[in-house]
């Protein structure tokens, strides 16, 4: 199915100005890398995705599917604080991440799909609509 292949929507705009000089200029830099891995196996009657999100919990992964549009996201939040006795910071660390990705799923049935998460891989199993055979209709001659 050619729909599977990964694609980012671009809207350009006054400030992308400054994005894409940096990208022209720097070339093909690791800024260019996807949010996150994935691998797309064809098994027959479905696709299955695997999408490499190690350090991410369940609850912080999203799935959503608009308009043959298949999403992933995921979103982490850490905030670690060490004080010492009168309250003040010896250490305060934060670190956030998120990432998107976007799916073209025509000719998937949506409603099939599911997901599994475990030691931080993403499946999905991605199952291929049935095509519509044209049904044979005998016309009585009166």
């Amino acid at each position: 199915m050619f729909g599977m292949v990964p694609f980012e929507r671009h809207e350009d705009n006054f400030f992308d100005v400054f994005d894409n000089f940096e990208r022209k200029f720097f070339g093909n830099s690791s800024a260019n890398l996807p949010a996150f891995r994935t691998d797309i196996k064809d098994a027959d009657d479905k696709f299955v995705l695997e999408a490499e999100l190690p350090g991410f919990d369940k609850e912080d992964i999203s799935l959503d599917v608009k308009d043959g549009i298949l999403t992933i996201s995921a979103q982490h939040k850490e905030e670690k604080e060490d004080k010492d006795e009168k309250g003040q910071y010896i250490r305060r660390e934060r670190r956030y991440g998120s990432f998107r990705r976007s799916f073209d799923v025509t000719g998937i049935d949506e409603n099939g799909i599911t997901a599994a998460y475990s030691n931080g891989i993403l499946t999905l199993n991605l199952p291929k609509t049935v095509p519509a055979v044209p049904e044979t209709r005998r016309i009585a001659i009166e």
